[in-house]
């Protein structure tokens, strides 16, 4: 055996248990780019994971990439660039989308802030509830903590928190982290994942 089917949306063992999901199968916006084997766990229904992706509009084109074996939990939102206000005037409200005369004011998108797109590396963990905001790039093997809001790129590795996150710790000494970025465990084929799972998985000596 080497392990579940990528390709299935709901992979958990249990029959009919949808509130987990393989996230690439369930995705049907073009801007969001998921790797495989990455989950969405979700307290109420997986399908609520586009919901939490806000402010993603087509006009603006930006996108959202996670990696590969990434572990998202309930809750996590994606502010994408559809949230950002013009900021160089006296004031930041939005008159022009409300129309009826105000249109006159309405922003070039090269007046818009643009923070270009969100990536997510290959087995990052997300905690629940947490928030990262638009263009924000998360390096590989990253944890995330619950209930914090993401303003800054976060390194390979890292352990952050808080809002504004910030970091907490480093999971390896810096030569174990450059020795995991250049294995690139995500890119091997299933079997050989499969095969050497206890490695993965046991405690690592940094």
């Amino acid at each position: 055996m080497t392990g579940p089917d990528k390709n299935e949306k709901y992979p958990f063992p249990i029959k009919d248990y949808k509130k987990l999901c393989f996230l690439k199968n369930i995705i049907t916006n073009p801007n969001i780019i998921v790797g495989g084997y990455t989950y969405y766990d979700d307290f109420e229904d997986a399908l609520n994971f586009e919901k939490n992706v806000k402010y993603h509009f087509d006009f603006i084109g930006d996108k959202l990439i996670i990696g590969k074996f990434c572990m998202i939990a309930s809750g996590v939102k994606f502010i994408m660039n559809g949230a950002n206000h013009k900021m160089d005037g006296i004031t930041t409200y939005p008159f022009s989308i409300f129309g009826n005369g105000w249109e006159k004011v309405t922003p070039s998108m090269d007046e818009l802030p643009y923070k270009g797109d969100t990536v997510i590396g290959n087995d990052v963990w997300i905690g629940s509830n947490a928030t990262i905001m638009p263009g924000v790039h998360i390096g590989d093997g990253a944890i995330i903590a619950t209930n914090s809001t993401v303003t800054k790129d976060v390194e390979p590795y890292t352990i952050v928190g808080g809002n504004p996150a910030k970091i907490i710790r480093k999971r390896f000494s810096d030569d174990k982290i450059k020795e995991l970025l250049e294995m690139q465990w995500w890119k091997w084929n299933i079997k050989k994942i499969t095969k050497n799972l206890e490695l993965l998985t046991g405690k690592i000596v940094s």
